[in-house]
């Protein structure tokens, strides 16, 4: 399967794979951050807000 038009396929059009396990790593440590903040954001704020009558 090309990727480029007769020009690269899935795996000539990919990083390194040094490059691929760096992003891998950070990753896997951000994503369970940013879950971790938006669950402590909606706990947060959980009935803090009101429903506007115009919308």
């Amino acid at each position: 399967m090309n990727v480029v038009i007769d020009r690269h396929t899935v795996c000539q059009a990919a990083s390194s794979p040094e490059t691929l396990k760096v992003i891998l790593i950070r990753v896997c440590v951000m994503l369970p951050v940013i879950i971790a903040c938006t669950g402590f954001s909606y706990r947060l704020f959980r009935g803090k807000t009101i429903e506007l009558g115009h919308a």
